[in-house]
């Protein structure tokens, strides 16, 4: 019902790499990565929990703009 751990690790994980590669908005990440717009939205704090800080342009774009070490 709520998922599970290595799913969500893994979304994480894609989503940091899509990120790194280009820049893309919530529902340009959410469509490639066939997830709803809010689960997201959901997990872009998570990813900053994890050191990989993300910038948003002036037209909603994100980028991966840092990983810190150990993320």
């Amino acid at each position: 019902m709520f998922g599970n751990k290595a799913e969500k690790k893994q979304r994480l994980d894609q989503t940091a790499d899509l990120l790194a590669q280009q820049e893309l908005s919530v529902a340009e990440v959410a469509q490639r990565l066939g997830v709803q717009r809010s689960t997201v939205l959901r997990d872009l704090p998570l990813l900053e929990a994890q050191g990989i800080l993300l910038q948003e342009d002036e037209r909603g774009k994100l980028r991966l703009f840092r990983r810190l070490p150990g993320s």
